[in-house]
C-alpha cells in the first residue's frame, strides 16, 4: 500500500501533463488522469463518478478516456467513453492496468503513467486521428487531484 501523498511525491505531474498534450496532438480524443484519495466502495464506480465530474462524456465524438489511479489500493481503472470503448477490445484497457501495476511495484510511477498515456493515445489515434484544423482541446490536460 502506498499513500496518495507518497505517490504524488514520486510522480512528475508536469511530465504527465506534457505527455497528455503531446498524445492529444495526434488524435481528436481526450485523456484525463485522476489520482484518487482514500475511498470506500468500488474503484470502477469511483471512476464513473470522476468521469462525469470531469465532463468527459461531453466530448464531441464521445472519445474521452480516463485513467483513474487509486494508489492506496494499488488499483487502476481505464474508463473509456462509448465512442472509443466499442472500438477497442477490453483487453487493451486491462493490459494497460496490468502494465501500470508492474511499473508501480517497481516504484516507477511516472514511467508507468507515461506508458499508459502512450498506449491510450495510440488506441485513440488509430480510431480517431487528428482532424486537421478541427482539433480543439476539449478538456484540460491537467492531472486531476480531487480526492473523490
Amino acid at each position: 500500500m502506498i499513500s496518495r501523498r507518497a505517490f504524488l511525491r514520486g510522480l512528475d505531474v508536469p511530465a504527465v501533463e506534457r505527455a497528455i498534450a503531446r498524445v492529444e496532438a495526434r488524435t481528436s480524443g481526450e485523456i484525463r488522469v485522476s489520482v484518487a484519495g482514500f475511498f470506500l466502495g468500488n474503484g470502477r464506480r469511483l471512476a464513473v463518478r470522476a468521469f462525469q465530474r470531469l465532463g468527459m462524456q461531453a466530448t464531441r465524438h464521445r472519445n474521452g478516456v480516463l485513467l483513474l489511479i487509486a494508489p492506496a489500493r494499488r488499483q487502476f481503472v481505464v474508463l473509456a467513453d462509448e465512442g472509443i470503448d466499442g472500438r477497442v477490445p477490453a483487453e487493451l484497457w486491462a493490459g494497460i492496468a496490468e502494465t501500470l501495476s508492474a511499473r508501480f511495484q517497481a516504484g516507477q510511477f511516472t514511467e508507468g503513467v507515461l506508458e499508459a498515456i502512450d498506449a491510450i493515445g495510440n488506441a485513440l489515434a488509430r480510431h480517431y486521428p487528428v482532424d486537421v484544423g478541427q482539433n480543439p482541446n476539449e478538456l484540460p490536460d491537467t492531472v486531476d487531484l480531487n480526492r473523490r
